[in-house]
């Protein structure tokens, strides 16, 4: 869309293609770039299509289309496209019950389908005293449509979440990393291949913020890992612009963009922290972010530190290349640490010996893969081993959970480029007194 849209800046006559399933998204990409009645053909040919027959076809019945688009003379509209005028906006939008207040919401795009709470001028002051930035401060902006992600912005969509105020300098760091062109959310937050951003969390805020690390860290039931991951899908969405269906190209869709949001047991860790092996001091608290698109929990294959390891990298899929985080518990994580081997050993082995025959990997019949990007990665031979995942630096080692036998995979992110991005969440001053505040907030089970 982008090209075409540089080619009639050139005062030449050009058309852009796209699948049928995709031309609203095409629409999206020519408005945010100032062209929107730019021309589009919709086209038939499926998606990744390698069969020669089914793309002549929808070739053929295009061409006619295209010569059409070419060819024909402008509309008023389309020489000189007008701004649909929205008004002056207010801070006011609804007043009246929950339950309208849920469905006027909704009815907008301005949820994520599950119920909201309203962000009123009250909430929202709350929710920024967990931060001592002014609230028209622009922490970043988020693609596809670049919205500006102001700090007010960022508490009005935690209110609607359910976050606490003692989220609020994790958000804000959250936000930094979601702007950072290295984390390539432009791809991963509209792909077809469903993404997730999965948020890690480290250092002393994790337990002001009462983020789990233990036992059913990645599962629902804490307000912070819950609101905070929830949070940023709506920032992505309501102030990046990702739309599904529409930006978020999604095929399947992934339940992960819910929330993903796990802290990583430090103290239970004979290593060191993920934030430090990213270049942070020890006692920061940072926030870490990447976009897996897969999550598998797999039986240990034995508790010594050969089970333990054959379990990673037998598992390895050879269809989901790229960034990879290996989970495991403390236990399993102690086990390996008093056999000598370190994060940097472990994750070298991972490369080394995750490997398949060339012709279960994807890039030996894909010459646009990994293949044409990293032509030592994949060998000519079908029968040669093929790496798995792209370096070691692809690979990182996060401890969390609690007692069990399990191990755990995220990976998928295999898009070029990307990176493991870490950002440091700064404190407000007068955080003791906020955290104190909101510490008690923890559920009591009843004993059965």
């Amino acid at each position: 869309m982008h090209d075409a849209i540089s080619v009639e800046d050139l005062h030449r006559p050009a058309v852009a293609l796209a699948n049928e399933g995709f031309v609203t998204d095409g629409r999206s990409a020519a408005s945010n770039k100032g062209m929107p009645t730019v021309r589009i053909v919709s086209e038939t040919v499926p998606c990744e299509c390698s069969l020669k027959e089914d793309a002549e076809a929808g070739i053929r019945s295009a061409m006619a289309q295209i010569v059409e688009a070419l060819t024909k003379p402008l509309s008023a509209e389309e020489r000189e496209p007008k701004r649909k005028d929205k008004g002056t906006p207010t801070r006011i939008v609804f007043k009246g019950q929950m339950e309208e207040f849920d469905r006027f919401f909704y009815k907008r795009g301005w949820g994520d389908g599950l119920p909201l709470r309203p962000p009123t001028e009250a909430a929202v002051r709350e929710m920024l005293a967990g931060t001592d930035l002014p609230p028209e401060h622009v922490v970043g902006k988020i693609v596809p449509r670049n919205g500006k992600a102001t700090v007010e912005k960022i508490a009005v969509n935690a209110v609607m979440a359910g976050a606490l105020p003692t989220h609020m300098p994790i958000l804000i760091a959250c936000a930094e990393a979601l702007a950072d062109p290295r984390a390539h959310l432009g791809a991963y937050g509209t792909s077809t291949g469903s993404w997730m951003p999965f948020w890690i969390i480290n250092g002393p805020v994790r337990d002001d913020a009462r983020v789990n690390c233990s036992s059913g860290a990645m599962n629902p039931g804490d307000i912070a890992n819950a609101a905070i991951g929830r949070t940023m899908g709506l920032i992505v969405k309501n102030v990046g612009g990702a739309r599904k269906a529409i930006e978020d190209m999604g095929v399947y869709g992934n339940p992960g963009k819910y929330s993903c949001v796990a802290g990583e047991n430090e103290e239970m860790s004979p290593w060191e922290p993920l934030h430090v092996e990213q270049g942070f001091a020890r006692d920061d608290s940072a926030v870490t972010l990447f976009f897996p698109n897969c999550y598998s929990q797999i039986w240990q294959y034995g508790s010594d530190d050969k089970g333990i390891l054959a379990t990673l990298i037998y598992n390895l899929s050879p269809g989901r290349s790229g960034l990879t985080c290996l989970l495991m518990t403390p236990t399993q994580a102690k086990t390996l640490a008093q056999k000598g081997w370190t994060k940097q050993m472990i994750r070298k082995y991972v490369y080394e010996y995750g490997r398949v025959p060339a012709y279960r990997h994807p890039s030996f019949y894909d010459g646009g893969g990994w293949t044409g990007r990293n032509p030592e990665t994949v060998p000519p031979n079908a029968t040669d081993a093929a790496a798995i995942v792209p370096s070691p630096e692809h690979i990182r080692i996060l401890v969390l959970g609690g007692p069990g036998a399990f191990m755990g995979l995220a990976c998928g992110g295999g898009l070029p480029g990307g990176q493991f991005v870490t950002k440091k969440i700064n404190l407000p001053s007068g955080w003791s007194k906020l955290v104190a505040k909101y510490k008690s907030l923890v559920p009591a089970y009843e004993r059965y």
